[in-house]
């Protein structure tokens, strides 16, 4: 499995340690993205392999590192792992990701996103999970119930189907579209995990503001009816 990681001092041992948990896992790399605390090492320490960005990348970029780690080394494997990826504030919830996994293992889905079973309110979180909805909806028909949702687990063939990743935040809403639109089956579950709640604050609402740019731009090149709302919303 992969798990993303900027500045998570605080949870990635803990999350780390919970996906180890998992039934089938023996292997979790951690995609430190240019952090500036102690990520990379404590990740280490907690049984992860550890790939560096010597500076933030994005999101997009970071899954992309993971996946070519994992494929590096299943070079020896008969056939090559899933791809499981999670984000890592989950902290002990990783453990409860399992239900991510058996469709796809079972051969029912190439993708499987998920649903959280309890949600957190997130001040001001709802207005770019609405754009990835309605630009997915736009796009291929279907209704996604948590766009954005990171937590997803992907056969090898889906993820190299999707490449090259969208950028930064861009990266699930383009995900879900691109593999839709190329026939692959997509589903969501629901699942106990969760999240550290995002807050109200200026670095929080920074991070949606780069969220809804991301958004918008992978919208904009795959659904020409969400760039030219988006374009009338700039003039206006």
């Amino acid at each position: 499995m992969v798990i993303p990681a900027k500045d998570e001092a605080d949870r990635i041992a803990t999350t780390v340690k919970a996906a180890l948990e998992l039934p089938g896992a023996d292997l979790v790399v951690v995609v430190d993205d240019g952090s500036s605390d102690g990520t990379a090492r404590i990740a280490e320490q907690a049984g992860a392999k550890v790939v560096r960005h010597g500076r933030n990348r994005g999101k997009g970029a970071a899954m992309e590192s993971g996946a070519e780690a994992v494929r590096l080394l299943d070079e020896d494997r008969d056939m090559p792992r899933h791809l499981l990826f999670l984000d890592a504030d989950l902290a002990a919830t990783a453990r409860d990701a399992a239900p991510l996994i058996e469709p796809v293992r079972r051969g029912e889905a190439d993708m499987t996103i998920a649903v959280f079973a309890t949600t957190v309110k997130l001040g001001g979180h709802g207005f770019v999970v609405r754009l990835a909805r309605e630009g997915i909806r736009r796009a291929t028909g279907w209704e996604a119930t948590q766009p954005l949702n990171g937590q997803r687990c992907l056969t090898r063939a889906a993820f190299e189907a999707a490449r090259p990743l969208a950028v930064g935040f861009g990266v699930e809403t383009a995900l879900t579209i691109d593999l839709l639109r190329k026939g692959f089956r997509v589903t969501e579950v629901e699942v106990p995990l969760a999240h550290r709640a995002t807050g109200t604050d200026w670095r929080s609402q920074l991070h949606r503001a780069r969220q809804f740019r991301d958004v918008a731009r992978a919208l904009a090149v795959r659904e020409p009816a969400v760039a030219r709302v988006l374009r009338g919303s700039r003039r206006s």
